[in-house]
């Protein structure tokens, strides 16, 4: 299992940016722990229905903040006051910043450092997102809108919880810049363009070809726009007689160890989406996460690609992890590492300039 070092990609061993870190569905009444960034942690909502993430464990005498059945805080139904949680060991109170506002049994003024470790977080198009930075930087880059989620026309995506996989995001990513894994891993055919875009935080990829047995036409292309909002959420849409919108997200669990996700909307050609287009939707969602699977396989049994042995056509696979460093390096350093790689490559692209 190959780490951050290994890849030589900056000092920090997880990547500055939003993360996923739970189906929103299965975030209810009840805090639940989660293990992210080599770190334990609380994911609770308040009684407004606010998700909040807090560090696991309580600064008095250790216990976990979400791992009790037995307590009476628990079984009276104390554990969560407000927008604040409760230790089941001894009742300390703790708000969602961190900071302990009670202690039940004590006139003593809380000690400064009873406080525990907190992250912003949003809830947004079904998932729990949080920002992550070794430096404790405010977001430097906005979370993506997902606008079809709240389009009535698109029929939402579930999510599908893909686990663990023993792999460094670095590998995940280097897909958007391997071309030449499309034609024997997906069935890819007579490509038109395969071009990569770096714009910042954002990388791009644009692709147009045939495929062996998604195109009922010759010459019939399928058309993806893909791309990365820093390092771990990517969105793909395809055009076609129903438009699909993919998300792909991944978030270390410890240094060489994601947890994986995947889900997809589709819109229909109705103004109002209903209950009588979710089976094709979740049959589109199907597909798409068989062609992922091509994918996940082959990552869940290969070795780390520490320095890839390149050839003309793989694509700008050097480029791509160029870019990456920037999240891997303090944030002052990001503009410098943009500037080096921003702009547009192309591996393949047969169309006319006007149509480019």
């Amino acid at each position: 299992m190959a780490q951050t070092a290994d890849y030589r990609l900056g000092p920090h061993t997880f990547a500055r940016g939003w993360h996923m870190i739970a189906d929103a569905s299965t975030v209810q009444a009840e805090p639940v722990a989660i293990r992210f960034f080599a770190r334990d942690m609380v994911l609770y909502r308040g009684q407004s229905g606010t998700p909040h993430l807090v560090d696991a464990y309580c600064p008095h005498m250790g216990a976990h903040l979400a791992r009790n059945e037995t307590s009476y805080i628990v079984r009276d139904a104390q554990r969560i006051d407000g927008e604040s949680i409760r230790c089941p060991f001894h009742g300390w109170r703790f708000g969602p910043d961190g900071v302990c506002n009670h202690i039940p049994y004590s006139d003593q003024r809380i000690p400064q450092a009873a406080r525990i470790a907190s992250w912003p977080v949003i809830e947004r198009a079904g998932v729990i997102w949080m920002w992550h930075d070794e430096e404790g930087n405010a977001p430097d880059h906005e979370l993506p809108e997902f606008a079809a989620w709240d389009d009535p026309s698109w029929v939402r995506w579930v999510i599908d919880d893909l686990g663990e996989l023993p792999q460094h995001p670095q590998e995940v990513f280097d897909n958007m810049t391997d071309f030449a894994h499309f034609v024997p891993i997906h069935g890819s055919c007579d490509v038109e363009y395969f071009v990569n875009e770096f714009d910042g935080h954002i990388a791009w990829q644009y692709f147009g070809a045939g495929h062996r047995t998604l195109v009922s036409a010759p010459g019939q292309l399928l058309k993806t726009d893909t791309w990365y909002t820093g390092p771990a959420i990517l969105q793909s849409k395809m055009l076609g007689d129903y438009p699909t919108h993919m998300l792909i997200a991944h978030t270390p669990v410890e240094d060489g160890r994601i947890r994986v996700w995947h889900a997809l909307m589709v819109k229909t050609d109705k103004a109002q989406a209903t209950d009588a287009d979710v089976p094709a939707a979740r049959a589109y969602q199907q597909a798409s996460l068989d062609a992922f699977a091509q994918d996940f396989e082959i990552w869940k049994y290969k070795r780390p690609a520490l320095s890839p042995l390149k050839v003309r056509g793989d694509g700008p696979v050097e480029k791509g992890r160029t870019w990456y460093r920037q999240f891997y390096n303090p944030i002052a350093e990001a503009p410098r590492i943009q500037t080096n790689v921003n702009g547009i490559y192309a591996t393949v692209d047969k169309r006319t300039q006007a149509a480019a």
